[in-house]
């Protein structure tokens, strides 16, 4: 794991997500980025100054940020935008080859109803990279159980797991796999990929109206430091297929979630 992103908010908690991000960068020694996205559209006179000034603002703020971490010597780099994030987001990976994205559920949202805000989730649902959601509040430490969710054993590539084999190798993590047969499910579904299964000494099925049930019933069980689950159009976010935010009662987790991209299926 090489390159770590983090696309910062105007929230007043960004910093404990860039923490969050540089104690875990700093196990892996990773680089870290920050994000800064902002958008300017004015006449094309005076676009070159006003572009100039937003983006030093931007910077100034992120400056901001960052000096309320402890960097633990990490030379942490600020990518600038101007535009829609997603574009951001997709001209940085191409340039950088971003391996992670570290965000907060809600990064620009103050609705307590929501689990995603409308940054957050679309940044889950129209990115192919690979996104670690951390709760506000969470402090970094050793991860020594990942529960991995699913309903589907299907991966097209093995290349998918490669951030979950980077923690496991890093924390000796125990991965218990939770394969949550819902209704529509196919044979071809419980044939688990192989790579998934040698992370794992254990795999427990269950039967659920959807992943996340299945999630809340094993969860208690299980302890995981970590949720890992999918990025799929009929899997774990399938709501994000409707839209972009998620509410808590819809879904909640009071720990991170990794979530590994599959491409749309």
């Amino acid at each position: 794991m090489k390159n770590i992103l983090v696309p910062v908010g105007t929230s007043p908690n960004s910093h404990e997500t860039l923490q969050y991000a540089v104690n875990f960068a700093s196990d892996f020694g990773a680089n870290i980025y920050v994000m800064d996205v902002f958008t300017v559209t004015t006449g094309a006179g005076n676009l070159g100054k006003v572009t100039e000034k937003v983006a030093e603002s931007g910077k100034a703020y992120i400056k901001e940020v960052i000096s309320k971490v402890d960097t633990r010597g990490l030379d942490i780099k600020i990518a600038s935008y101007n535009g829609d994030i997603i574009d951001g987001l997709i001209d940085i990976e191409k340039e950088l080859g971003i391996d992670l994205i570290i965000i907060a559920p809600r990064s620009n949202d103050i609705n307590e109803e929501l689990y995603l805000g409308n940054t957050s989730g679309r940044i889950i649902k129209q990115t192919e990279i690979p996104t670690l959601i951390v709760p506000k509040g969470t402090k970094h430490s050793p991860i020594k159980n990942i529960l991995c969710a699913f309903r589907s054993g299907i991966l097209k590539h093995n290349k998918i797991l490669q951030p979950l084999i980077e923690v496991t190798e890093k924390y000796h993590t125990e991965v218990n796999l939770l394969l949550v047969k819902t209704p529509g499910y196919t044979e071809d579904d419980l044939q688990v990929n192989t790579a998934l299964m040698d992370l794992s000494k254990k795999l427990t099925i269950s039967e659920n109206p959807t992943t996340y049930l299945g999630v809340l019933e094993h969860f208690q069980k299980n302890q995981p430091d970590i949720l890992c689950v999918f990025r799929r159009k009929r899997g774990f976010f399938k709501k994000l297929w409707e839209k972009n935010t998620i509410r808590k009662s819809e879904f909640y987790a009071p720990i991170p979630v990794l979530v590994l991209s599959v491409k749309k299926d």
